[in-house]
C-alpha cells in the first residue's frame, strides 16, 4: 500500500513526538524512586504526635446545648485510652451520656484516629456529635505536635 509522503511523515513525528513523551515519563519517574539525599531520612513520620489530648465538644439536644470533655491518648497513631466526662443539663442527658461513656473505650481503643467513625454508641446517637467535635479539635493539635 503506497502513503502519500504527507502521511508517512506526519506518522513518523508522532512516533518520534511519543516516544519523547515517553522518555521524559521514566526520567520523573526514577526521581521519584531514588535513593534519599545523604543525612536525610526516607522515612514517612506519622500524622499524630504521641501524647494524651484533651478537647471539649458540644452537641445540641431538643433541650439544651450539652458539652463534654474527651481526652485521647495516642500512641503510634492509635487510641490506646480513652476518657470522657459528661456534664448534662438535662435528666435524659444524663442517661445518654452514661451509656456513651460506658461505651465508647469498646469501640475506638485500638483503632487508628484517621479510622475513627463514631456514630451511635450503647444507643446514644447525640453525644456522638459532641465527640466527634472533640476528636476534631484533638487530631488537630496532634498533627500540630508531629510537624
Amino acid at each position: 500500500m503506497n502513503q502519500h509522503p504527507v502521511a508517512r511523515t506526519g506518522t513518523a513525528l508522532l512516533g518520534i513526538a511519543g516516544a519523547l513523551v515517553l522518555a521524559g515519563c521514566s526520567g520523573a519517574a526514577d526521581a521519584e524512586t531514588g535513593d534519599a539525599a545523604p543525612g536525610t531520612s526516607s522515612d514517612v513520620t506519622a500524622p499524630y504526635a504521641d501524647g494524651t489530648y484533651t478537647a471539649e465538644g458540644s452537641y445540641q439536644t431538643p433541650e439544651t446545648v450539652e458539652t463534654i470533655e474527651v481526652t485521647l491518648t495516642i500512641a503510634d497513631d492509635a487510641v490506646s485510652d480513652v476518657t470522657v466526662v459528661g456534664d448534662p443539663i438535662a435528666p435524659e442527658s444524663k442517661n445518654y451520656q452514661g451509656q456513651f461513656i460506658a461505651g465508647i473505650s469498646d469501640e475506638i481503643v485500638g483503632v487508628k484516629v484517621d479510622d475513627l467513625d463514631v456514630d451511635r454508641v450503647a444507643g446514644s446517637s447525640l453525644t456522638s456529635e459532641g465527640f466527634d467535635q472533640a476528636l476534631a479539635k484533638i487530631k488537630d493539635e496532634a498533627a500540630a505536635a508531629a510537624e
